[in-house]
């Protein structure tokens, strides 16, 4: 009897990608020799022929299952790692002409603070995703990280600018060997704002950050460009994009852009 993935659809016509979206696994690396623990959001998705009905979906979950069950004896690296081993394990169960995996988790970093020097844990979003092209991979990594602005206009208008939270995301691609650090990328991130944040924070340290952000106004625009050109010193022959949401203080609206730079990357 044929499976009826196999057989042939009523509506004929290829698709990019059919998967598994909104799955929950937890894996394990080693980055840096230390042991990490995630548990993150995941897409797997690979091609659709026009001459089959639908994907083996238990067969992508099982490659899942596989690989994670491998990477708790000799956890990967890095969370592309365990990705690639994911879509290797899935290339022997499924045929498909390009597969793509993304894993969307939360980063713990370790810091302390500007002036006191208390230890902090700060939290950023990220995203991991490889995929695969016959023989060869490619990944794409983003962060999301909070900062502050200082507006330029109103404080060169009345003296007393306006303040408000923004939202930097920083995305780098390039070929899967390339090293990419998701640390790297924070800070560039963070070194274009008016100003960092921080969970913790005593007075030293609070004066210190209000001095640093009157002294470096920026509009949403001007952490953008920062983001792009810190990038692109850090990360050479990569594809960048960087966008900025500013949550504006005194408007009803939020303030967005974004820019990009690099050329000659596999876009995923």
């Amino acid at each position: 009897m044929k499976d009826t993935q196999d057989r042939k659809p009523d509506v004929g016509g290829g698709l990019d990608r059919v998967g598994v979206t909104n799955l929950k696994t937890p894996i394990q690396t080693t980055w840096g020799g230390r042991r990490y623990y995630f548990t993150p959001k995941v897409e797997m998705t690979i091609d659709l022929g026009g001459d089959r009905k639908g994907v083996h979906m238990s067969r992508l979950i099982e490659s899942i299952t596989e690989a994670v069950g491998e990477g708790s004896k000799k956890p990967g690296r890095s969370i592309e790692e365990v990705e690639r081993r994911i879509l290797d394990v899935l290339s022997r169960r499924h045929r498909f002409r390009r597969g793509e995996i993304m894993m969307e988790t939360d980063m713990v970093l370790q810091r302390k603070t500007p002036v006191t020097g208390r230890k902090t844990a700060e939290v950023h979003e990220i995203e991991v995703a490889v995929s695969k092209e016959g023989r060869r991979y490619y990944k794409r990594l983003k962060v999301r990280v909070l900062g502050n602005t200082v507006c330029p206009h109103s404080m060169e208008a009345c003296g007393r600018p306006h303040i408000q939270r923004a939202v930097g995301e920083l995305t780098v691609e390039s070929g899967y060997d390339v090293r990419v650090d998701l640390e790297d990328m924070v800070a560039c991130v963070e070194k274009s704002f008016s100003a960092e944040v921080y969970t913790l924070l005593k007075t030293g340290d609070e004066s210190r950050i209000v001095e640093e952000m009157h002294s470096n106004p920026k509009f949403v625009e001007d952490v953008t460009r920062g983001i792009i050109s810190n990038a692109r010193r850090k990360f050479r022959g990569c594809g960048i994009k960087a966008r900025t949401v500013s949550n504006e203080s005194i408007h009803r609206h939020d303030v967005v852009a974004e820019g990009s730079a690099g050329g000659g990357i596999h876009i995923l």
